[in-house]
């Protein structure tokens, strides 16, 4: 089987063998391309309507390498490159999708219902870091009881490490981690063994270093709004047409062409657009639109703005836009008890944390429309009668660790009982749990931030870096802020990769069992009873640091978790109805006062 999906901007192979390229550059008066190792070199290209400008090559053939040269002045590579061999500045190369054969047709992916997902840098995941590196881990994470995989972002990138939210060329693989039949490769082998694997994707901005449109094609930005990152990517102004298409096209190539089982899309907080239907509902119309309805594909949002209307569905069939939402609510609420920090966006939960973790497992959202004293304005919306399997939890992830300074994991900042049961929480619940690369071995090495900028730019970064954390009480002194790891430095992502030697060592080993025995539950007791949770009977309650919340499942059944969230014991409090399919305690002690960090999953069917 075949895979190709046809843009109308690019490098085309067509089906007699040649080439066609196709470049939006409405600023530029001429456009060329030139192909390395052949002759002519230089070949110019037509100039039409609406900034287009297009050529075919009969003699064009993929693997050759080229570039676009702009009024004559100006080498840049293809926006729409599908692989960089030589990094973001260097020629793009000529792919034929058609010349990888899958393997895969039968596979239509999975419920979301049973997603578990299992976030992993492709970099820093293994020795290799690459591709092929991960495809090796990945009979281990299929019986770790993980269902899905996401892929940090992989769109080239400057240099040989970054985060990948720097991507400056979103169609291309980076080359530091394989060609692109690599990558296919991993997720044919993934669906083998019966695991989705969703891709990280960025849509709103490019990276600083490597990005050309602003020479041939300024349109693609706008001053109108502004972002984090300066001037916004224009998505509702003049021209934005080709800019939105430039983007739904990307989400359907990698969905298509990759056969990737979904997307996260990063921060859609920071995309502005004032029109509608906005870039969010219209990605996600077309997507659903493309695919045939027995074609699982799901799309999740990490959105710090809390925004419900793109979660909801008119029935308990297909999602009208996405599946599922990163919910740092839950994230920042048990941390804050886990951990006792309130430190930066942990005051907002510092006060009532049980309450927050409560009403985040029970509703979704903490914050759905209360005013945040950290965002210093109302957020959020109401979100009460959503399934909780519209809301991804988790305890660890990239910005929980990579953000901080030093780039310490929970198992660090907790004591062990305290994170058992936070981990019991995240792994019971019904919403879809999402685990960290490391996490379920206790994985002693930090998640640092790391690149690999040169000049000037390094210099800004490695300072910027390190200024963020200024407003910290602890990094006041410039003397201890420099002692935050240059995020430049090859030792930072190297300190980053994890230590497989370590997973045989017993302190690991029993962390991986523990996990083992979680997600084991959760497959047999949980799973099987989520498709058709309503979540508007969901209900919880909180005396001191107890809390006990209801779930209404299928058939009828109720999930009921109760947990003591402190060090001291806790209230009495009446046994749910049902079986107990996990507690860390003795059952009797569940009939006096709760001890000290513990947590019981009652099932009544």
């Amino acid at each position: 089987m075949k895979r190709n999906h046809r843009m109308p901007f690019g490098a085309e192979c067509r089906d007699d063998g040649g080439v066609g390229f196709r470049l939006w550059a409405p600023k530029a008066q001429k456009v060329s391309v030139f192909l390395e190792n052949k002759q002519p070199a230089l070949l110019s290209m037509a100039k039409r309507d609406g900034g287009w400008f297009e050529l075919g090559v009969d003699e064009a053939r993929p693997g050759d390498r080229y570039k676009y040269l702009i009024d004559e002045a100006t080498e840049v590579p293809d926006p729409a490159s599908r692989f960089q061999p030589a990094d973001v500045h260097g020629p793009s190369e000529i792919v034929d999708p058609n010349a990888f054969v899958w393997n895969d047709e039968n596979w239509q992916g999975r419920s979301w219902a049973e997603a578990v997902i299992y976030e992993l840098h492709v970099g820093a995941f293994t020795p290799e870091g690459t591709f092929a590196g991960v495809e090796k881990k990945l009979d281990y994470l299929a019986d770790l009881g993980v269902t899905a995989i996401e892929v940090m972002p992989v769109s080239d990138f400057p240099g040989r490490r970054n985060w990948g939210y720097d991507g400056v060329l979103p169609y291309a693989p980076d080359s530091s981690y394989g060609r692109p039949e690599d990558l296919k490769r991993l997720i044919q082998s993934a669906h083998q063994r019966g695991l989705m694997v969703l891709l990280d994707a960025v849509y709103n901005h490019f990276g600083p270093d490597g990005n050309y449109l602003r020479t041939y094609a300024p349109q693609f930005f706008t001053d109108r709004h502004r972002t984090p990152w300066g001037a916004a990517i224009n998505f509702d102004g003049p021209d934005s047409r080709v800019v939105r298409d430039f983007f739904i096209h990307n989400a359907l190539y990698w969905l298509e062409e990759y056969h990737f089982d979904g997307l996260r899309l990063d921060a859609v907080h920071t995309i502005i657009d004032d029109s509608s239907p906005d870039i969010l509902v219209e990605l996600a119309e077309t997507v659903r639109r493309t695919f045939r309805p027995d074609r699982r594909v799901h799309l999740i949002l990490e959105n710090g703005a809390n925004a419900s209307r793109y979660l909801r569905r008119a029935n308990p069939g297909r999602p009208l836009l996405y599946d599922a939402q990163w919910d740092d609510d839950f994230h920042h609420a048990l941390h804050v008890l886990l951990t006792s920090e309130t430190d930066g966006y942990y005051r907002d939960y510092s006060a009532e944390p049980v309450r927050y973790l409560g009403r985040s497992l029970a509703e979704g959202f903490a914050f759905q429309g209360e005013f945040s004293e950290y965002e210093g304005a109302n957020r959020g919306d109401p979100s009460a009668d959503l399934p909780p399997t519209r809301f991804v939890n988790f305890l660890q992830n990239h910005d929980q660790i990579g953000n901080r300074a030093f780039g310490e994991r929970v198992v660090r900042l907790a004591s062990e009982d305290a994170l058992k049961a936070g981990l019991a929480i995240l792994l019971l619940a019904p919403s879809p749990p999402l685990l960290f690369m490391g996490e379920e071995f206790g994985a002693s090495t930090p998640f640092l931030f790391f690149c690999d900028f040169a000049g000037d730019l390094a210099a800004v970064v490695t300072e910027g870096r390190r200024n963020e954390f200024s407003r910290f009480e602890k990094f006041r002194s410039d003397k201890v802020r420099a002692q935050i790891p240059d995020p430049n430095s090859e030792k930072t992502f190297q300190g980053s990769k994890l230590d497989w030697r370590s997973v045989t060592e017993q302190s690991h080993k029993k962390w991986l069992d523990f996990y083992r025995e979680l997600l084991s539950i959760r497959r047999d007791a949980i799973i099987p009873r989520l498709k058709l949770a309503t979540g508007c009977r969901a209900q919880y309650n909180v005396t001191g640091k107890s809390l006990t919340v209801t779930w209404a499942l299928r058939d009828n059944s109720n999930l009921t978790l109760l947990a003591n969230l402190g060090s001291e014991p806790g209230a009495v409090i009446p046994r749910p109805p049902g079986d107990v399919i996990y507690t860390n305690v003795p059952e009797a002690s569940l009939q006096k006062e709760l001890p000290p960090w513990c947590v019981a999953c009652f099932l009544c069917r």
